[in-house]
C-alpha cells in the first residue's frame, strides 16, 4: 500500500470511474485497475461495486476512504514540513482567466519554479464561468476566475481588481466630452462574453436607454481588443491589458456618465486531502497579486473559508 495507489482509490471515488481518474493521475486504465486490485487483494475485501453503470463505494470502502483521505493529507503536510521543495513533485492543473494571463501569471510561474522545481503546471486559460465548471468536476485543481465558486467544499480567497475604462479607436471620432448614457447606447460596444459580470452589467446600463445597441460579446481578451483597435466598436475594459495600444494612440480612453463595477478575481481551490502545493500556490498568486495591484486596487489576502 503506497501513497500513489491510495490517492488512485480517492479520484476514482470522487470522480466515479477509473477512466476518469487514470486521467487525473496520469495512468492507464490498466495500471490504475491493477493497482486497486492489488489493495483489495491487500485488505481482502471490495472496495468498489462494480455491478451498476457507475461504479460506487461499498461499505467498506466508504470506511477506507476516511482513513485514505487523512493519510493523504498527513502525506502532503509532511512533505511541505520536512522535504526539500525540490523533492515535491506532481501536477498541479491551474486555470486562469485570461485578464489574469495577460498581467501577472508569468510572474507566478516563474515563483512556482523556483519554490516547486520539480512540480508541473497544466496550464488552462478560460472563461470564468467555464472555470467554475471544471473546478466542481474535479477538472483543475485551482483556479483563478472572476467572483468565486459556491459550492461545498470550495475555498475561495479574495485576489484582485481590475477598474474598467471605456477606450475606442480614434476612428471613431468620439466626442472628447464625457458620453451620456444615452449616447453610449448608440455606439456598437465590444465586450465579454455572456453571462460574464462585464456583459450583464453593461446591458443594464444601456438597455433603459437604447434595446437596440448592438453589443459583441467575445470570450477572447485579444479578440475584443483587435475588434476595439479597428473600430467595430467601444468597450470598457482595465488598463493594465491596454499599455501597448494606449501608448501607441490605436486605443484612446473616453468617459462615461456612469460606472461598471470593476472585475473582482478570486483564488478558488478544493479543501481535500493532498491539497497543500495548491494552497501554497494560492498563497503565491494573493502575494504577487497585492504586489501588482494599481494603487487602491489591492485586496489583503483574507482567511479562506469553505462556501
Amino acid at each position: 500500500m503506497n501513497i500513489r495507489t491510495l490517492e488512485t482509490f480517492i479520484w476514482i471515488a470522487r470522480l466515479g470511474s477509473f477512466r476518469a481518474a487514470a486521467n487525473r493521475v496520469y495512468a492507464s486504465q490498466p495500471s490504475v485497475s491493477a493497482r486497486i486490485a492489488g489493495l483489495e487483494d491487500q485488505l481482502g475485501v471490495e472496495l468498489f461495486d462494480r455491478s451498476g453503470r457507475q461504479i460506487t463505494l461499498t461499505a467498506k470502502g466508504r470506511e477506507f476512504l476516511i482513513y485514505a483521505e487523512k493519510m493523504l493529507s498527513l502525506h502532503g503536510e509532511m512533505l511541505q514540513a520536512v522535504a526539500k521543495p525540490s523533492s515535491i513533485q506532481g501536477t498541479i492543473r491551474l486555470a486562469v482567466s485570461e485578464t489574469i494571463a495577460h498581467t501577472w501569471l508569468p510572474q507566478l510561474i516563474e515563483r512556482v519554479s523556483e519554490a516547486y522545481p520539480a512540480i508541473n503546471l497544466e496550464l488552462d486559460v478560460d472563461i470564468s464561468v467555464n472555470l467554475a465548471e471544471k473546478l466542481v468536476n474535479h477538472e483543475i485543481d485551482i483556479a483563478f476566475l472572476m467572483g468565486g465558486v459556491n459550492q461545498p467544499g470550495i475555498i475561495n480567497r479574495k485576489l484582485c481588481r481590475y477598474s474598467l475604462i471605456w477606450v475606442a479607436s480614434p476612428k471613431l471620432d468620439l466626442p472628447k466630452r464625457p458620453l451620456s448614457l444615452e449616447e453610449l447606447s448608440t455606439w456598437p460596444i465590444v465586450t465579454y462574453p455572456r453571462k460574464s459580470e462585464p456583459y450583464m452589467a453593461i446591458r443594464s446600463l444601456v438597455d433603459p436607454m437604447n434595446h437596440s445597441t448592438r453589443i459583441h460579446s467575445s470570450s477572447s481578451l485579444s479578440t475584443i481588443i483587435r475588434m476595439t483597435v479597428d473600430g467595430l466598436g467601444v468597450s470598457a475594459l482595465p488598463r493594465e491589458i491596454l499599455q501597448r495600444e494606449l501608448s501607441a494612440g490605436t486605443l484612446r480612453r473616453f468617459e462615461v456618465a456612469a460606472r461598471v463595477p470593476d472585475l473582482a478575481f478570486s483564488a478558488a481551490f478544493r479543501s481535500g486531502p493532498g491539497g497543500n502545493v495548491v494552497q501554497a500556490i494560492a498563497e503565491l498568486a494573493l502575494a504577487i497579486a497585492e504586489t501588482r495591484a494599481p494603487s487602491g486596487q489591492k485586496v489583503p489576502p483574507t482567511p479562506g473559508t469553505a462556501d
